[in-house]
């Protein structure tokens, strides 16, 4: 994405035949778990077992007692919670357990591997991904126009607590929490999925009719999964194979639980960089929506101590993503802080690593900035004990 411009890779993916094949209703690029991805397109999939049930709890006005029902239900291995209403509980029943061929020995991997990158990891879901996230149209302009986009620390909170559990130690394991995230998680799409095409806002900037589909859910994986990956290489981070695929396997497994089909979910990396590269980069773009999330979203760092001014931000971002993307949010340049970015961050890596025996002059500063940021992921805003994923009962109002 750096030097490559949305024009030239819109270009690029007409010319392969790349751009648009979802629109058709045609597969995307494979292989996929399923082995070849034919079938309807995934944005043309939605969640067939939970948007029902739960368009009848919103309607039914259940969601409060379900929320202070679940609110003690955090561990994987919990027993789901009394008061829940029954067929909710039939649903979660089923649904909240790992799929056949999830691989533990995979997933113990790939939580060894988030414990030893974890600073790479929490500064690249927060200022990459999370900043990325306000330029997918789609994306930004859901998560503005439904319940949590008017209060964006809450909703960065809860959005944390998704990347906080699937980074733990023990993500996967009985005693983790990922699990009755990733479930829970699924459970407030499929209620957003009803409420947010009732809000006249979204309905007039939108270009969908039901919001979230399993084509949106990778789009996201990518810019999440397949992004910090590629960052990683860039960067030369030491990233054996064995932890490339088992941090792969922990994003399938995850998307197996926000439910999408797996006949949709990469089954490699390469087959995950073709969807990245047919969905997600040429749809990169500005919108009203995606401009204020990410102005929202920055300002929240404001409320600790990065050690950095906020020009310095505002470059990392735009070393991190790319001018283009800088220039569509209109992040103020800072050309003194861009070039020491540009020197001093390829120089922290390879000291960080062991990889050059010298340490750069401005390595604490750095080292301060990264930490910041990762304690701010890790404090998800509030504490990692104190926020909980709610279904929302309604949309953002107007205004």
């Amino acid at each position: 994405m750096q030097n490559l411009s949305r024009r030239r890779v819109l270009s690029l993916g007409v010319a392969l035949g790349l751009v648009g094949v979802t629109e058709t209703g045609q597969a995307w690029a494979g292989p996929s778990l399923a082995g070849t991805g034919t079938g309807t397109g995934p944005e043309y999939v939605w969640d067939s077992a939970a948007d029902p049930l739960m368009a009848s709890m919103v309607d039914a006005g259940k969601v409060p007692s379900i929320n202070s029902a679940w609110a003690t239900w955090v561990n994987n291995n919990d027993p789901l919670p009394s008061g829940l209403p029954t067929d909710f509980a039939a649903y979660l029943q089923q649904v909240n357990q790992l799929p056949s061929w999830a691989d533990m020995t995979k997933l113990r991997r790939a939580a060894d591997f988030n414990r030893r990158r974890d600073l790479y990891l929490f500064m690249l879901y927060g200022l990459g991904s999370g900043i990325m996230s306000t330029v997918i149209p789609r994306e930004a302009r859901s998560v503005y126009w439904s319940a949590g986009g008017a209060n964006m620390k809450d909703r960065a909170a809860k959005t944390f607590t998704f990347g906080y559990d699937l980074s733990q130690l023990d993500a996967y394991e009985p005693t983790g929490q990922f699990v009755v995230t990733a479930n829970k998680t699924r459970v407030v799409h499929a209620a957003v999925r009803h409420l947010l095409p009732q809000s006249p806002q979204w309905a007039a900037v939108t270009d969908e009719s039901i919001p979230i589909s399993a084509a949106d859910i990778l789009v996201t994986f990518h810019s999440l999964g397949t992004y910090v990956r590629r960052k990683l290489l860039d960067w030369k981070v030491p990233f054996p194979a064995a932890d490339q695929e088992a941090f792969l396997h922990s994003w399938q497994v995850a998307l197996y639980l926000l439910g999408v089909p797996v006949e949709h979910i990469p089954q490699t990396w390469a087959a995950a960089e073709a969807q990245s590269a047919q969905v997600l980069t040429p749809i990169l773009t500005p919108t009203t929506e995606g401009i204020a999330l990410a102005e929202d979203l920055l300002g929240l760092t404001a409320e600790i101590d990065l050690g950095v001014t906020r020009g310095f931000l505002n470059e990392f971002v735009r070393y991190v993503l790319s001018n283009e993307v800088g220039d569509w949010l209109g992040l103020e340049r800072d050309y003194v802080s861009a070039a020491l970015i540009k020197t001093a961050w390829p120089a922290y890596i390879l000291f960080h690593e062991g990889l050059s025996p010298i340490m750069p002059g401005t390595f604490y500063m750095v080292d301060q900035f990264v930490r910041a940021l990762a304690m701010l992921f890790l404090n998800k805003g509030t504490s990692p004990t104190t926020t909980g994923i709610t279904i929302p009962t309604g949309n953002r109002a107007a205004g």
